[in-house]
């Protein structure tokens, strides 16, 4: 592909799922030709960004498995209007009837600390640093693109990496003194329990997602904000979600997340 072939296609596909997640409809093909690179990922998220006007209240960060190279995390956008504060009310998250659907368990991070741009690499301890508090919380994964999951991290960073919404849960009060991979966490869907696991099984924990997202974020050129959320990961799996059904996030049996799923 030339190189004004390429910037073509990325407007292109930018255009499409800005557009398909503005008017709520599927998008049954990808739009273009799929990105096989993560910069060529993150350029039609620029550019997405670009295109909204939105306002971004945070960031989630996924797992690359297998790695690709050594990059082992993907991140996208979350939008503010998209995040719901649980408050004990009834919570219906929207999704694309007829693209992709998922819930996932998640620890989220709070930034309160603004990182420095123009510090490029980070330690656990440089990103926990940063952090002011914890909570449980729920992601929604949803892009008009049902095969988004299905075509490897570059098809998934290029639609916001498919996220549609986060619910931010309790706090973790002592968090400083935890040890988080310790707390089993667990998914119900139903009624059914669809997944269980710990934060040891992910990586380098939640606190090394947020020192990815610095780094990458710093290598972006994109300035992380005091206040913006880190949702850190699929503790329990990614689980994909019809229309009306109930999920339950358990977070070491004493905080909770629910909401149902419902359409956009």
């Amino acid at each position: 592909m030339q190189p004004d072939d390429n910037v073509d296609n990325i407007t292109r596909i930018a255009r499409s799922f800005v557009g398909a997640r503005r008017d709520g409809h599927a998008l049954p093909d990808y739009p273009g030709d799929m990105p096989a690179e993560l910069d060529d990922a993150y350029a039609v998220q620029d550019a997405a960004l670009a295109l909204t006007e939105g306002k971004v209240a945070g960031w989630k960060v996924g797992r690359i498995n297998p790695p690709i190279g050594a990059v082992d995390r993907l991140a996208g956008p979350i939008f503010i209007d998209q995040v719901v504060i649980a408050d004990g009310s009834p919570i219906a998250m929207p999704v694309f009837a007829d693209g992709f659907a998922a819930a996932e368990a998640e620890f989220l991070l709070r930034i309160g600390i603004a990182p420095d741009p123009a510090k490029h690499h980070y330690t656990i301890d440089d990103a926990r640093a940063l952090i002011d508090a914890v909570h449980v919380g729920i992601e929604i994964a949803s892009s008009p693109f049902p095969g988004i999951n299905d075509h490897g991290a570059p098809v998934t960073i290029s639609d916001f990496g498919n996220n549609n919404g986060l619910i931010v849960g309790a706090a973790v009060e002592g968090w400083r003194d935890i040890d988080l991979d310790t707390w089993p966490v667990e998914t119900w869907i139903e009624g059914e329990r669809a997944g269980a696991a710990t934060t040891a099984t992910m990586l380098d924990g939640p606190f090394g997602a947020a020192r990815f997202l610095f780094d990458l974020m710093a290598a972006r050129g994109i300035a992380l904000e005091a206040g913006q959320w880190i949702s850190t990961g699929a503790v329990t799996g990614v689980h994909p979600v019809r229309i009306g059904d109930r999920v339950e996030a358990r977070f070491d049996d004493r905080l909770t997340v629910e909401c149902t799923i419902k359409a956009r």
